[in-house]
């Protein structure tokens, strides 16, 4: 009985192991054939341009695909390859409150994502992601900036990663 037990252990264990390929615990679903990845440096083409935010969404995406996929980042000839432009960078009143004076300010991060699936060209994409967060306006922008950006940057890494990997 014990070694018929380890027959079909072995064998639920075997056919784990071979569904694994297009498939990884965060979701993605990622073809076997597809095993390089390019992200070319951002550019900011923004009215305002904040010094550090094209580096670090750059930064950030790599980091996510690092970490989340077995893909190995090349700097050419990926089999999927992302461009990325930051188009807005703004900042907004949301609420006013007395005197006529803003109580709630709007920072908004835009940006235009080019995808290339070279192994499946229908998988490619170019769109538009945009974020935002409130913070109260009294405080000054450079005060709450750091924590915003890195708070938008998470969620717009998460949406490329998404509409890329997971085919939402």
């Amino acid at each position: 009985m014990r070694f018929y037990k380890t027959i079909i252990l072995l064998g639920l264990i075997g056919t784990l192991v071979s569904c694994v390929g297009g498939y990884s615990f965060t979701g993605a679903s990622i073809s076997p054939d597809v095993n390089t990845y390019q992200v070319e440096p951002f550019a900011n083409r923004a009215s305002i341009v904040q010094a550090t935010l094209a580096s670090d969404l750059t930064n950030d995406l790599v980091s996510k695909i690092n970490s989340s996929t077995n893909l190995l980042q090349v700097h050419s000839n990926a089999d999927l390859v992302f461009k990325g432009t930051i188009t807005g960078y703004s900042i907004t009143p949301t609420s006013i409150g007395a005197n006529d004076r803003a109580a709630k300010n709007r920072l908004t991060i835009t940006i235009r994502i080019t995808f290339e699936n070279t192994k499946n060209p229908k998988e490619n994409y170019q769109t538009q992601f945009s974020r935002f967060r409130d913070y109260d306006s009294n405080f000054s922008l450079s005060e709450v900036e750091e924590s915003l950006i890195n708070e938008i940057s998470e969620e717009l890494v998460e949406d490329i990663f998404n509409k890329s990997f997971v085919n939402w």
